[in-house]
């Protein structure tokens, strides 16, 4: 909520504001959840006459005690001016993202689409003057979006550090350079995923696009626990769509079911709001069932298992109020490749997700396991996309030689559509019809497991942050907060 309104950076030790924030007003007392800080934040605003990122910073230091401030809201007249004042900040806040929502349809149209089906790439360099570079040179080779992947959040890094369990921190690599521009080569090297240097590559972007006569999207994806942020970032600096799943934070283990599910429920919100698009993996790999068991699970299983769980993500974006059209649907299950003989079976998985997920355009996720070349999955992919229909996101992972890959798929994207315009889908048949029956019935048994014994019936939890699940503490019934979002936000027409 703190980033929404407008709190960002660090403070004056280098610590992420918006959470040293939070941790000076929950520490003395962690029931003030449920009442929220944004009333405490606009009281603050108001005793002290200062702007919210200066009364943040000064909470931060310890010179302003916010709940000293909160016990100000049982003052009738003091109340209702907090709340006024944080219904214009949140005003001002959602016009922000009205206006990138309005920018990337005008620069969209003015620069021109890359077409229906988009190529993207990830970027491999971790600090933001490297990746400007690197996404400047893949856009030349025929990008036409570029993957940041957001390093873990501290909430993460101290649940996991505390679990005894490891989270890779983000690290610069030995060549990165510093600052956030080549013209400030003094500055310590800063993460691509923050939302400083998403600004700049997102500026980046616009102008490499424009010289080469295209729109050319950003996309991020955040680890678990992440989603609100990603959100509010996404909405503020322009991007395209973010890569999210809270079905894959809980059936990991790494993220309290009810705490991801609210997290979600907000971000879908704010990126109905700012227009950004969701990109719903295919499935969480599920085997909490199988270590019970003691057995393996053939692939349908599995496959089963994933699309279930892929489906109630899907059903609640569509729930939280993001559109159709703005919730692509992953095609494959990112452990599919490893199985023997896997074509046939992609085919069943593609058939499949015609039949469950109607009106939404699907995407092709390389997954790391296809290492640094992904000539398999380049090939299956290409082999798929005549009869995959709309196909709104083909996203290779970060490798060299990203001309020649680009070249390729661009070739199998336009044979693919001489193929679909040419015959009718066929129908499955041998393995692939097996492989269907397997998913579905396996899909309808997980969907019911879910009903008759809740998230225990999907969760690795036990391998996981321990029980309850990670960020189970942040989860409070709300007393007398006010939500900024109030009625639900959806996108204007």
């Amino acid at each position: 909520m703190l980033r929404l309104l407008g709190v960002a950076g660090v403070d004056r030790d280098g610590r992420p504001l918006a959470a040293e924030v939070v941790d000076r007003y929950l520490g003395p007392d962690p029931r003030r959840l449920g009442g929220g800080i944004a009333l405490p934040m606009a009281v603050a605003m108001a005793e002290y006459d200062l702007p919210i990122g200066e009364v943040a910073l000064e909470v931060a230091a310890g010179h302003i005690d916010l709940g000293l401030e909160a016990e100000l809201l049982a003052d009738a007249p003091r109340r209702s001016r907090a709340e006024a004042s944080l219904a214009r900040m949140a005003s001002a806040s959602l016009a922000r993202a009205d206006a990138n929502r309005t920018a990337r349809r005008e620069l969209a149209a003015l620069l021109g689409e890359p077409g229906p089906t988009v190529l993207g790439v990830s970027l491999r360099a971790p600090a933001i003057v490297d990746a400007v570079e690197e996404a400047i040179g893949l856009i030349g080779a025929g990008a036409g979006a570029v993957h940041v992947r957001v390093p873990p959040g501290r909430e993460l890094a101290d649940l996991s550090s505390r679990a005894g369990l490891g989270v890779e921190p983000w690290r610069p690599a030995p060549t990165s350079r510093g600052g956030l521009a080549r013209a400030d080569p003094a500055g310590k090297p800063v993460p691509t995923g923050s939302q400083r240097a998403l600004a700049v590559l997102r500026a980046a972007l616009d102008d490499a696009g424009a010289r080469s006569g295209r729109y050319v999207r950003l996309i991020t994806e955040s680890p678990a626990l992440a989603a609100p942020d990603q959100a509010v970032v996404a909405a503020f600096e322009r991007v395209d769509a973010v890569v999210t799943d809270p079905l894959r934070e809980i059936v990991t283990g790494l993220a309290d079911p009810d705490r991801a599910i609210a997290d979600h429920a907000f971000a879908h919100r704010v990126l109905a709001r700012g227009g950004v698009r969701v990109v719903i993996p295919a499935g969480a790999l599920m085997v909490a069932t199988d270590l019970e068991a003691g057995l393996p699970s053939d692939p349908a299983t599995r496959s089963g298992r994933a699309l279930a769980l892929q489906l109630l993500a899907v059903r609640q974006a569509l729930a939280d109020g993001l559109p159709p059209d703005a919730v692509i649907v992953g095609a494959l299950p990112a452990w599919l490749g490893d199985e023997p003989k896997p074509a046939a079976l992609a085919v069943a998985e593609i058939g499949v997700r015609h039949e469950v997920f109607p009106g939404h355009a699907l995407a092709f996720l390389e997954p790391a396991s296809a290492g640094r070349a992904g000539t398999d999955w380049q090939a299956l992919v290409a082999a798929l996309l005549p009869d995959a229909g709309e196909v709104a996101l083909l996203l290779c992972g970060p490798s060299v030689g990203f001309a020649a890959r680009a070249d390729a798929m661009s070739a199998a994207l336009d044979v693919a559509r001489a193929i679909s315009e040419a015959r009718s889908r066929p129908s499955l048949a041998g393995r692939a019809a097996e492989h269907r029956v397997g998913i579905l019935a396996a899909a309808a048994a997980t969907l019911a497991g879910i009903e008759d014994r809740g998230w225990r019936s999907v969760s690795d939890r036990p391998l996981g942050l321990g029980d309850p699940g990670a960020g189970s503490d942040p989860v409070a019934t709300r007393v007398g907060g006010v939500d900024p979002l109030d009625p639900p936000a959806t996108r204007p027409a």
